[in-house]
């Protein structure tokens, strides 16, 4: 990053920070529908990546972007989602419902359900998501069991989501901006990892 210049009262790095802040807030608002959750989540770590080529990371670059690639497979994207999230929900309150072996049934499915997540969030994350899901997907399940680390990354970052929004609920409109800056900096990450000889 370069240096502050002469008169200037903020960074670059400030600079970053509020525009990671109103991607968030944009996010949030596209994230609105719920079917759009994953699209909105990818466009943002798009955004946020241009950043890192010289492109400018602002709500008004985010909503176009969004504008252009919504489409069939972004919806498809987001109900899969959901129904996972609502399937979970409902495995989760049968386990609670005293059935036999509910203790096992609910280590095994909120389990399988971070794996998911996991697995749905390093995919928002990857530049391939912008327009195929399904590569995505298959090669964010690679990075899951190549890269640990950058899994432990990423359920850090949705627990200081979680937390911060917890802690202070308006927050919670925020928080889609630092974690999607969390996510594509996993990706880079990887990126930087593997050209390493």
């Amino acid at each position: 990053m370069p240096a502050r210049e002469a008169g200037e009262v903020f960074g670059p790095r400030m600079t970053l920070f509020a525009d990671v802040l109103s991607v968030g807030l944009a996010t949030s608002v596209a994230c609105l529908p719920l079917l759009t959750a994953p699209a909105a989540l990818s466009t943002a770590c798009a955004v946020l990546r241009g950043a890192r080529e010289g492109r400018p990371a602002t709500a008004g670059r985010y909503f176009a972007l969004l504008r252009r690639r919504l489409r069939t497979g972004d919806l498809a994207a987001g109900t899969l989602a959901l129904a996972g999230a609502l399937v979970l929900a409902a495995d989760l309150a049968l386990a609670r419902a005293g059935l036999p072996g509910g203790a096992a049934l609910a280590v095994v499915a909120a389990g399988i359900g971070v794996c998911a997540m996991v697995a749905g969030l390093r995919a928002c994350a990857r530049p391939e998501s912008l327009t195929d899901w399904r590569t995505a997907l298959r090669l964010a399940a690679r990075d899951c069991v190549r890269d640990l680390g950058g899994s432990g990354l990423v359920l850090l970052a949705v627990a200081t989501a979680a937390l911060c929004a917890w802690m202070l609920v308006p927050l919670a409109f925020l928080a889609p901006g630092p974690l999607a800056l969390a996510l594509t900096a996993v990706d880079i990450r990887r990126q930087d990892v593997e050209f390493i000889p």
